[in-house]
Order: structure tokens, then sequence, then C-alpha cells
């Protein structure tokens, strides 16, 4: 049985059942078959007793939760069965190495330059961008910490927000970034999106050796797994950004799928809807892998980018960030 997410919008109560999970709401009951699910994207206000949880523990689900605003708030991460003790020594070593972690840190940051590049040259603006990228890249190969690292990304993300503005419509464009809460409709749109992916990179890292806290760019904290900020760099634009721009060129969200509140700017439950369909459908789409030469779905991108991750840290190979082919 192929895997597929699961998306709860509305208010409700997530339970176990004998040997079945159910969803239960104002509409009814509906079972949802554990075998079937991959993981669980929680968006209502969603009561889950202890024996649902036993339960997607053994199955190994994750579920995500989300708050008001449609961003991340946590993650139900079960125990991990695929953690490999010499690897989390090496991805731990990789951190503490400042000239290891420096080079994984400008690698994502590299990555997701290249991919802003890609996606404005697809939408023919950006004109000159290319030339002021190349000056911002060679302050990233000289940097010495992960401040100025960080620094440059900021301000290539910059540059690529007010060229990306020149080819959205009136009514969404981006002005000035703006998270929390969102300002107006086309940030509250990209924020939506980049926490939605978010929470799926961290599935793609329970999936794996990998230790999601232990990252590179990012610093790792408490409460967060920043390794899938990291691996965020790089997919943001090519999937979020591209999904973002494709909604509002196309009039498929329009004015009407949003709605103001007191600190900001909100999805409707109707906009969420759309977004969300449309976000599961391109993570489905396949594209052509150049190196394995055959054809893989986006959301496999994600995995594969972290089989390379782990390849570098254990020293098989040297770690290339995805550069959009597509």
């Amino acid at each position: 049985m192929r895997k597929r997410s699961i998306t709860l919008l509305s208010d409700g109560t997530l339970f176990r059942k004998e040997n079945t999970l159910y969803f239960e709401n104002a509409r009814g009951r509906k079972p949802l078959v554990i075998e079937g699910i991959y993981d669980i994207y929680v968006y209502g206000h969603v009561s889950i007793s202890s024996q649902a949880l036993h339960f997607l523990a053994q199955k190994g689900v994750a579920v995500h939760f989300f708050n008001h605003y449609g961003h991340y708030d946590g993650s139900f991460y079960p125990r991990e069965s695929l953690h490999s003790g010499d690897l989390v020594i090496k991805q731990v070593e990789h951190y503490l190495d400042s000239e290891g972690r420096l080079t994984l840190a400008k690698l994502f940051v590299l990555g997701g330059a290249r991919n802003m590049e890609r996606n404005l040259k697809r939408w023919k603006v950006g004109e000159g961008f290319s030339e002021l990228l190349g000056e911002l890249l060679g302050e990233l190969e000289d940097a010495r910490r992960i401040s100025e690292v960080m620094n440059v990304e900021a301000r290539i993300r910059q540059e690529y927000y007010a060229l990306w503005d020149e080819h959205l419509p009136e009514g969404f464009k981006i002005v000035k970034r703006t998270r929390r809460p969102p300002g107006n409709e086309m940030n509250a749109l990209i924020s939506f999106l980049n926490s939605r992916l978010y929470a799926t990179i961290v599935s793609e890292l329970y999936n794996t050796q990998l230790v999601p806290t232990v990252s590179y760019l990012h610093e790792p904290g408490k409460r967060r797994f920043s390794l899938a900020l990291d691996l965020s760099e790089i997919f943001k634009p090519i999937i979020a950004d591209r999904i973002s721009n494709r909604l509002v060129k196309q009039g498929i969200i329009k004015k009407e799928h949003f709605r103001g509140d007191l600190k900001g700017v909100l999805l409707t439950e109707e906009g969420m809807k759309t977004v969300i369909n449309t976000y599961n459908d391109e993570m489905r789409k396949s594209v052509r892998h150049p190196n394995l030469k055959k054809n893989v779905t986006k959301q496999r991108l994600i995995r594969l980018e972290a089989y390379k991750l782990i390849k570098h840290l254990v020293g098989v190979g040297e770690y290339e960030p995805l550069v959009a082919w597509f």
C-alpha cells in the first residue's frame, strides 16, 4: 500500500479503537488505515488519545502541529529506529569542527542561492541578479564565521524577494518579508508553505539515520529540528516559492482566501485547503533524476539530499547541494 500524508484542518478527536485509527468531528467518524499513513499534519484543534499516540509510535508515524497562523508548532516524533551510533558521532564531529561546519553551512546557502537564481530566470525577471549574486557568493566564500554566512544568505534573499516582487501581480507583492505574524497576503502564503515544507523535511529526516537536532548553518537549539532548517534553505525556492508564485499568477489563490487578524493576515480554511492540495500534488510530481537515471518524486528529492549529506559525514563523498535542473 502506498503511504500518504494526512491533513486535519477541522477540529475533532483522533483516537484508536481496537486496531483502527479514527478521526471524529462534527461531520462524523472516519476510519484512517494506519498502514497507509506516512505522516499527519494537524491544523485544527484536535484532541489525540494516548492510545492513538501509542499506535502511531508503534507504526513510526510522525504528527506535526501548526498554530493559528499555520506556522509550525512542533511534532510528535516517534522513537527513532534507524539511528546509527557511528553516524551520530560523525554528525556531531562535523558540528564541533569549525571548518567542517563552515563548509556545510556555505553549501546550504550556495544551493539555496542557485535555486533562487534559477527561479528568477524561469520567471524572466531579475536582470543583473546573477552578477550581484556572483559578488555575494564571493563574500560567502571568504566568510570565516557562521554569522557572516547567515548575513550573506539574508542579503541574497532580500535581493531575490525584491526582484521577485516585480513579477508578482498587484495585491500580492511581498514588499517586505514579514513572518510572525505575516503582514500581507503574499507573506502569509510564503510562511504557510515554508512551515509545511519544514514539517515535510522533518518527516523525511525521521526516515534516515540523521539526528535532526544537529545542524550546521542554523544553530542547534531547544525545541526545534534545526537540520530541517538547513535543508529547507535548498528546497524553499524550488518548492514553496514556485507554488506561491503559481497560485497567485494563475489566480488560484485570491484575496478572498485570506482574512485579517488582530496581528496580521491569515489564510482562510478554504485557502488552506487549496494551498495544501496544491502542495501535496507538487510533492507527488516526478522528475527525471540526472544521476539516478530514473523518475523520483519531489518529496523523494529531500530524502536523497539527506543521503548525500550522510555520505559526506562518513567520508565517502563530498556533499553538493541540489541545484534544480527542472
